[in-house]
């Protein structure tokens, strides 16, 4: 063997050597990229929003029934015969319009009769003064007894009173007769009349000759839980949350067939009571009806604006989960990018989002989509929540 070939041996396992570590150097790096590509894939996305305050109206939606401003049962004052109607059934009347006219005739001769009396008691007063006059003049000179006198006296006064007594007669005769004529304590729409003309009627019988209603404005009464009264108690108390209005609560109505009025309604007032069956208060609300759309007995709904809460926490109710025991809670990412269970306390539904009572902070970050892929105590990646335009 000659020098070229020793030395050509020498060199071969130091060749080997530096191939064998160019190979294993190659391999780690892409054994710790696919582990890095692995750890990617392994990692989940998650779409989530950052929880922020802002200034919300509250609203509630009642079911409620309308019902009229005034109601007015129209009875007669004196007995009598119908002799004439004067209107027109579902007209429009005003307040002092002549309804029914009851035969004046009885009353008229009533007022004559007790006029006639009045005079003729009005007649003797003269002659008995004077009587009097001269029984006093007489008495100063022994002419007369005292019992004369006395007697006199006292046909004087028992002629005033008969005086006053027919012209009371005569005030009462004249209301009778003014009340002949049946008129409409208030304007508003007529109904139905009850009586026709020939029909006798009695001084304030049960059943009434015709009702009318007072239609512009309307009333809405709905029910409210006590519950709901009390949370909005809390809420004006807690500073958070300001009425809306001066007049009253601002109140829209939907009709039966889910369209909305076009006049707002305000809240007039709370009843006072509550109602030991329903556990539920009545809430009134004055609404303009100047069309008359509304009718008494109709079936409306009353979307009642309690006010603004201007720190309120709005989250999308599809980031809403319920635990085994109905308790709400969100996922929330924390600093450390891992997933966090945060149970919270939901008010009250507004439109597709839920108002949270507590349980979250302004800067939360909570998972909206992806939340199937995960669960607390996992690294995610986020992605910032897109909503979609349909």
């Amino acid at each position: 063997m000659n020098i070229n070939e020793r030395l050509f041996v020498m060199r071969r396992p130091k060749t080997f050597l530096t191939i064998l570590s160019l190979l294993f150097f190659l391999f780690s790096l892409s054994c710790e990229r696919r582990t890095q590509s692995q750890e990617q894939l392994l990692t989940p996305e998650v779409s989530t929003i950052t929880v922020s305050m802002e200034a919300v109206e509250l609203v509630t939606e009642l079911p409620g029934r309308v019902s009229s401003f005034r109601i007015s049962e129209v009875r007669p004052q004196v007995s009598g015969l119908i002799v004439k109607r004067f209107f027109n059934e579902g007209s429009d009347v005003k307040v002092g319009q002549v309804l029914y006219q009851i035969d004046p005739a009885p009353f008229e001769a009533a007022l004559s009769h007790a006029k006639a009396a009045l005079g003729k008691a009005e007649a003797q007063i003269p002659a008995i003064k004077l009587k009097v006059e001269r029984f006093r003049d007489l008495l100063a000179e022994r002419a007369v007894s005292q019992q004369d006198y006395d007697e006199a006296s006292a046909a004087l006064k028992q002629a005033l009173a008969e005086v006053e007594y027919w012209k009371a007669s005569v005030k009462s005769a004249e209301i009778n007769l003014g009340y002949t004529k049946i008129t409409a304590p208030i304007s508003g729409r007529i109904g139905k009349s009850n009586v026709t003309e020939g029909a006798i009627v009695t001084a304030y019988q049960q059943t009434p000759l015709v009702v009318i209603h007072q239609l512009d404005p309307v009333y809405v009464d709905v029910t409210q839980s006590t519950t709901e009264l009390l949370q909005l108690k809390k809420r004006l108390e807690g500073g958070n949350f300001k009425p809306k209005g001066q007049k009253g609560s601002p109140t829209k109505i939907i009709l039966e067939d889910g369209s909305i009025y076009p006049r707002e309604g305000f809240l007039q007032f709370r009843d006072v009571t509550v109602d030991p069956t329903t556990g539920s208060v009545t809430v009134r609300v004055i609404v303009p009806n100047p069309d008359f759309l509304l009718l008494p007995g109709m079936y409306v709904r009353a979307v009642i604006f309690e006010g603004i809460n201007d720190r309120a926490i709005l989250v999308p109710q599809q980031s809403v989960q319920r635990d085994r025991k109905n308790n709400p809670f969100v996922l929330v990412v924390n600093g450390e990018h891992k997933v966090e269970m945060r149970p919270i306390v939901l008010e009250r539904a507004i439109g597709d989002k839920w108002l949270v009572a507590s349980g979250l902070s302004p800067g939360d970050r909570i998972i909206v989509e992806g939340i199937a892929k995960v669960k607390p105590g996992m690294v995610v990646k986020e992605v910032p929540f897109a909503r979609s335009p349909y």
